[in-house]
């Protein structure tokens, strides 16, 4: 078939494509994207790597392995040497078991001591909130004396208006003491919550002048925002209404009412409040006998 020239067409040659059709365009090899690149890693880089890597691994294995291998030769070795000590000196057989046991026996006999004792501080002074609400405030100051009696305390009531705040002063088995600033409210917590200024006052004398190691503010009632925010700052703890509750009806310690507080190592003596002893309505009433104080 013959093509007609006329028409512009004009057949092409074996091999050669249409001049009028878009030709293939080479692109430049710096023209490339860079980030094209990074998706083909270089084959000569990779056995390197692999290389530093199992490197790193085996010396660090290496390193792990040698450190147990002396620790376990360390352990051989002194294994040996405590062998032949005590085939040197063979009397070791006889005075060890008796040591053990000896103090087997005293930590047993400081055990039961303490259980005994516990038992029978847990029936000392109980004391309900409703009972606390209708005492005067000084017989609240004595109530917070017999109380720590029964947790083992050299208690003392020392309140007065001469006295730089404190009410009740206590002592523990390990010498430490404890001032007490007593705070008591008639109307319970509905009453007048406790201000910053109590708990000002008490963090200026409690250490310079009393000497004392804990610091503590006992109330039926309660504390405002500011003096929950600043006691921290302060080093003074805070006793509510309920964490009175907790200590004076259900018997829980003192120092696990308050913040950071620890109890005594050494064990005290008999504690106060016990069986046989006055409790804090002996107290009470023995104060009601001489003439009770008017109200606040």
């Amino acid at each position: 078939m013959v093509e007609d020239k006329a028409h512009g067409g004009e057949r092409p040659e074996d091999g050669e494509a249409p001049a009028d059709l878009t030709q293939r365009t080479a692109v430049p090899d710096a023209a490339l994207d860079a980030d094209l690149l990074l998706d083909f890693p270089d084959p000569a880089r990779e056995p390197a790597e692999a290389g530093r890597r199992v490197s790193r691994e085996g010396l660090r294995d290496g390193v792990l392995i040698g450190a147990a291998v002396a620790a376990l030769a360390a352990v051989v070795g002194f294994g040996i040497w405590l062998g032949a000590w005590l085939n040197e000196y063979w009397g070791i057989y006889a005075v060890v078991p008796q040591v053990v046991f000896m103090l087997l026996a005293v930590w047993a006999l400081a055990g039961d001591q303490r259980r005994r004792w516990e038992e029978r501080r847990a029936r000392g002074v109980r004391l309900s909130l409703e009972k606390i609400d209708a005492l005067h405030h000084r017989e609240f100051e004595f109530a917070v004396r017999d109380l720590m009696r029964r947790d083992g305390f050299e208690a003392e009531r020392v309140g007065g208006a001469h006295y730089d705040v404190g009410d009740v002063r206590g002592v523990d088995a390990d010498d430490r003491i404890w001032v007490v600033q007593c705070k008591h409210r008639r109307d319970g917590w509905e009453g007048k919550a406790i201000g910053v200024e109590v708990l000002q006052r008490l963090a200026g004398t409690a250490k310079t002048v009393h000497g004392a190691r804990f610091a503590l503010i006992v109330t039926n009632g309660r504390f405002t925002l500011s003096v929950l925010e600043r006691s921290e700052t302060y080093g003074v703890h805070l006793i509510d209404r309920g964490r009175l509750e907790l200590w004076a009806a259900e018997g829980r310690p003192l120092w696990t009412r308050g913040d950071g507080a620890t109890p005594a190592g050494r064990l005290p003596g008999p504690p106060g409040g016990g069986p046989g002893s006055p409790g804090a309505a002996d107290a009470v009433s023995a104060l009601s006998r001489q003439g009770r104080p008017r109200a606040r």
